[in-house]
Order: structure tokens, then C-alpha cells, then sequence
């Protein structure tokens, strides 16, 4: 009688799975060591050749109608096609870009053209970057070039493009500040967006801005936004404020204030000054608005949100009885505040507004604008408070 063969035992999917993993995982490695041997060896190569060239000029000077013969080296990255190399630059993080800077003075220039660094200022600053900034960074640019001691700024700039009038993402450790400090340590003539992206990252420019709800969310400021100067901190990814002073109290400062607490002032005007309002005769019942409003005629303005309500006088019937609109005099309505708070509701005139209205008790209303975009009423209300004021 024969034997019986043992039963045949098959091993479970996943063995075959591992099995199968670990095959391509020696390849790839195989793969990646045949690589590095090449690159070695074509820098070797290209290294050895440099050196013979060297040697040969100096000891052999050429003869008259020689011709200079070529050695043919590796590949090399400024072999590649302007337009290739291009692509491959602006695929880079400021970080990697101010790093390949440090390669040779070739990739240098290159690596701090505006148009590469043109995208990362509006993917990171282009929210807080408007036309008091453009006037803060000239500012600070003027007086860098005076420092340096050099007069090649203007014809650096002559003939280009202004960046300023173009619309304007984080290192971690110390040792980028030295990278960081590479564009600092040029002269006058390297002024570019590069520069500019390195004053702010590095936090050596402030940056004029608004804040909603002013030191930390003081309950005297919720739901508004007052002008002041932010310094970035890139470690913590947040601003130093330092506000602007109220009356004779001393300057304020904050220091943590994040992103979605700043942006860019609506109007290009000083905060002491009545922003002219060019919609109060088309405000509605339930617009929303801001509205320009300070303690005192010594105080900065901080622009208040808030919607257009309906008058005393009217039922809130907006399809049948309601003839708000057609007013003299417009309701401002402040629903952060309970029913009954002297800071709940304000009236003002449409025709007789232009220079604010007010006292020294509820202090005085500026300027009007009205909230077009959805953008900036979803803005206001992510600081609605949770309870009422």
C-alpha cells in the first residue's frame, strides 16, 4: 500500500501580500542605490574635469587661433531650458527658494525674481497688504538704502515694473534666520519682493492692519476693528499689535493675535479721520453695515458692525407698511447688545452725516459702509460673542 501524501498547506492571502511587498521594496531600494552611485560619480567626474581645466590653462597657456577645446561634463541643472528651469522654481517653497539661492550666483538672480516670489506674497501677505503697506515698505526700503550707502536703487528700478502696485510659507527654526538674512545683507540694487517677503517673515517691518476685537477681546471692543501695527512672529505663526493711543492713555500692545483676528483697512484713511459715506441713500431695513464710531473727538475711530434696523415708528412690515427707506433718518442697530442698552440702537441722518453725528455720552458715528460681500459679514459674525453685552 502506498504512502498518502501529506494535505498540501496554503498560506494565508496576507503571506503572499508581505511576500509581494517586500520584493518591490528591493527593487526600489536597488533602484535608489544604482542612482546614487550615478549622481557620485557624475559629481566626481565633473569635479576631476574642473580641476584638469584648471591645471592645463595655467601650465599651457593657448597658442594664437587655437581653439578652446570643450570638456563634456554631467548634467547640470543650468543645462536645462529657461523655460523648464522656471517651472521647477516656482514649484518651490520660500524656504527651498532662498536656500537654492546660496548655490551660485546664477541660480541667485534667478531665485529672486519677482515673479516667483509674487505668488507666495499673495498666498501668505496678499490679505493684509494694501495701499498703507505699500507706503509702510517704501518707507522702510528708502531708509534701508540710505543706510547701505549705495544710490543704485533707482536705477535698479528704472524702466520696471512696480511691484507695489501688484497685489501682494513659514520657517521653523533659528537656523533660517541666517537664510533669511542672505537678502538683507545685499545691496540697494536687490531690493525686490524677496526682500519685502523677508522684512515680514522675519518680523524687522511692521505692518499697518486692523484687528477684530481689540486686546484679547476686551468686552469695550467686541465686534469691532481698530487700526494698528502688526509685527509677524513666525515661530508662533501669530502678530505682536501695538495700537494706536486713546487720548492720553499709553500705546496698547497684544502680543498672539492670530490670523483670522487682522486684515487689511477697508479705506485708505487715517483712523482719526470721517470716512465720506457714499451709500446712505440706498440703505435698507437689515443691510448689513460698519460704522465708524470713537469714545471722543481725541480718540481713533474703529468701525463697528452692525445691521440698518427699522425705525420706532414702524411695525417691521416690510412688504406692506414698512417706509424706512424712505427716511431721513436711518436706525443703527447693534444686536450684540441687549434690548434696552443705551449702546443697542442709534439713529442718524442720511443728508446731515457727512461729518458724524454724537456727544460725549454715547460717543460719536463717522463714516458708513455698507457689507456688500458675504466674505466680510461671515468675518464678523465668526466674533459674535457667546452671551449678550
Amino acid at each position: 500500500m502506498s504512502k498518502a501524501s501529506p494535505p498540501v498547506k496554503f498560506l494565508p492571502p496576507w503571506a503572499y501580500e508581505l511576500g509581494l511587498l517586500l520584493v518591490l521594496i528591493c527593487r526600489e531600494l536597488v533602484c535608489w542605490l544604482i542612482d546614487s552611485m550615478k549622481n557620485c560619480w557624475r559629481i566626481s567626474t565633473s569635479v576631476s574635469f574642473e580641476k584638469a581645466n584648471t591645471s592645463r590653462k595655467k601650465s599651457a597657456p593657448r597658442s594664437e587661433g587655437s581653439e578652446e577645446r570643450t570638456v563634456k561634463r554631467g548634467t547640470n541643472i543650468l543645462d536645462l531650458p529657461e523655460l523648464t528651469l522656471d517651472c521647477i522654481l516656482e514649484k518651490l517653497s520660500p524656504k527651498e527658494l532662498v536656500t537654492v539661492a546660496c548655490v551660485c550666483r546664477c541660480l541667485r538672480d534667478r531665485c529672486r525674481s519677482d515673479h516667483l516670489w509674487e505668488s507666495h506674497m499673495r498666498k501668505k501677505w496678499g490679505r493684509l497688504l494694501g495701499k498703507a503697506a505699500g507706503r509702510q515698505w517704501e518707507s522702510y526700503a528708502a531708509s534701508r538704502k540710505q543706510a547701505l550707502g549705495s544710490a543704485t536703487l533707482v536705477q535698479h528700478t528704472k524702466g520696471k515694473k512696480s511691484w507695489t502696485g501688484s497685489l501682494f510659507s513659514r520657517s521653523n527654526s533659528d537656523a533660517d534666520d541666517i537664510r533669511l538674512n542672505i537678502v538683507n545683507n545685499t545691496s540697494p540694487a536687490d531690493v525686490t519682493m524677496s526682500w519685502w517677503y523677508s522684512a515680514l517673515e522675519s518680523g524687522r517691518l511692521w505692518l499697518p492692519a486692523q484687528i477684530y476685537n481689540r486686546e484679547n477681546g476686551n468686552v469695550g471692543f467686541v465686534l469691532s476693528c481698530y487700526d494698528a501695527e502688526l509685527r509677524y512672529d513666525r515661530h508662533a505663526d501669530a502678530f505682536h499689535a501695538r495700537y494706536y493711543p486713546h487720548g492720553s492713555k499709553a500705546v496698547q500692545e497684544e502680543e498672539g493675535v492670530s490670523w483670522n483676528r487682522v486684515r487689511v483697512p477697508p479705506v485708505d484713511i487715517s483712523p482719526h479721520e470721517i470716512h465720506v459715506s457714499e451709500c446712505l441713500s440706498e440703505l435698507s431695513p437689515g443691510d448689513h453695515i460698519e460704522v465708524q464710531w470713537r469714545r471722543s473727538q481725541k480718540f481713533p475711530c474703529g468701525w463697528w458692525y452692525g445691521v440698518i434696523g427699522h425705525l420706532d415708528s414702524c411695525d417691521g412690515d416690510e412688504q406692506q407698511h414698512c417706509l424706512c427707506n424712505l427716511s431721513d433718518t436711518i436706525t443703527l442697530e447693534f444686536k450684540q447688545y441687549t434690548p434696552g442698552s443705551r449702546w443697542r440702537r442709534a439713529t442718524v441722518s442720511r443728508k446731515n452725516h457727512e461729518q458724524g453725528t454724537g456727544n460725549e455720552t454715547t460717543g460719536f458715528y463717522g463714516g458708513i459702509r455698507k457689507l456688500h460681500c458675504k466674505d466680510e459679514v461671515c468675518m464678523w459674525l465668526r466674533h459674535w460673542p457667546q452671551g449678550s453685552l
